[in-house]
């Protein structure tokens, strides 16, 4: 949920609860949910709903998953094919991921070129080795710098290796 949609939350649940009217019909409600403040001479009665934390805590918990299955990072790829010819690319990507259906298959336009790549390497000794399978198939192929996608594999690792 963007900022926008906690701002407009908050309100409601203030309203919902009922804490709103007792701000607002100036009851000293009291407890680690109010906050009273003097500004310039007048008074200011801040109330939140202890819920509200939860909900906060909730959303920032999905946007770090999120984030984290979405993330990219520097690794390389195999470059299969640099072609103008549209078919082409697509012959040759549909024969890389029935060769290697435990890879992605990425077909990329920059004009006027379609380029066919293959995989997500951390390392470039990995991307090497991936090469030498594939040079028996598609000689010519070469390895590039590139920014990959994490593998469900290497997320797991992280969320093992991470300290709670």
């Amino acid at each position: 949920m963007p900022k926008a949609g906690i701002a407009l939350l908050l309100p409601m649940l203030l309203a919902a609860t009922g804490v709103a009217a007792q701000a607002a019909a100036g009851a000293s409600p009291g407890g680690p949910a109010f906050r009273t403040d003097t500004i310039g001479g007048g008074t200011i009665i801040v109330a939140r709903d202890t819920r509200t934390d939860l909900l906060i805590r909730k959303q920032a918990d999905y946007n770090e998953k999120v984030n984290l299955t979405r993330k990219y990072s520097h690794g390389f790829r195999i470059q299969v094919l640099n072609t103008t010819d549209r078919s082409e690319a697509i012959t040759t990507k549909t024969r890389l991921l029935q060769l290697f259906p435990q890879e992605k298959v990425y077909l990329l336009y920059q004009e006027p070129y379609f380029k066919v790549r293959l995989g997500n390497f951390r390392d470039r000794e990995e991307a090497d080795a991936g090469l030498q399978q594939l040079n028996k198939q598609f000689p010519g192929s070469f390895v590039i710098p590139s920014a990959i996608e994490p593998k469900p594999e290497w997320l797991k690792e992280a969320t093992d290796n991470s300290p709670m």
